[in-house]
């Protein structure tokens, strides 16, 4: 696919760092399922603990790369876990990351959908809380509508990947909204 057939570039961030996790799962899976269109990278969280005393034209090559590849696209998704009632530190650290620096991020703006999961019936609606609560507080432009949440989770990945029909075209609807608000 070329730069010319692409409609949207999205972003997705797990937010879990396991390498079989249930939020990666979720982004194999929708970006599996997007039309041939839009196109979808993942990106790792491994970021260093933020630091403002690093943060600057001297921050970390990571840290550069990563608030690049939010700039560059034209929506993200977070998928993000549920752990012990909250939003996991690496996702919220990367956040702080991205929320710099101050009135420039590049979440400004940014459409942002977030979905989040859980083993538990609740599909991690707390977690999904603090997300949106974080990225309301650094200006990015939330999807509105019904919350995407995935209780059970594992009853519905396969092979690494999402799998659930009606888990998987409910949530590509609201890829869908993410995409109009960006404009595309």
């Amino acid at each position: 696919m070329t730069d010319a057939t692409v409609r949207a570039k999205l972003l997705g961030l797990p937010g879990s760092l396991r390498s079989n996790s249930n939020s990666l799962a979720v982004l194999r899976g929708l970006q599996g399922a997007l039309p041939a269109d839009v196109g979808m990278d993942i990106r790792d969280l491994r970021l260093p603990l933020y630091d403002q005393d690093i943060d600057g034209p001297d921050a970390p090559a990571e840290v550069h790369a990563f608030r690049q590849a939010i700039a560059e696209a034209d929506g993200v998704v977070i998928v993000t876990p549920e752990y012990n009632y909250g939003m996991p530190g690496v996702l919220k650290n990367a956040l702080d990351w991205a929320s710099r620096p101050y009135g420039k991020s590049a979440l400004i703006g940014k459409p942002v959908l977030v979905v989040s999961n859980s083993p538990a019936f609740t599909g991690g609606v707390r977690a999904h809380q603090q997300v949106n609560d974080t990225l309301l507080a650094v200006s990015a432009n939330l999807v509105g509508g019904p919350q995407v949440v995935i209780g059970t989770v594992g009853e519905k990945i396969k092979d690494g990947r999402l799998v659930d029909e009606a888990v998987l075209k409910f949530t590509l609807g609201m890829v869908d909204k993410l995409i109009a608000a960006s404009g595309k």
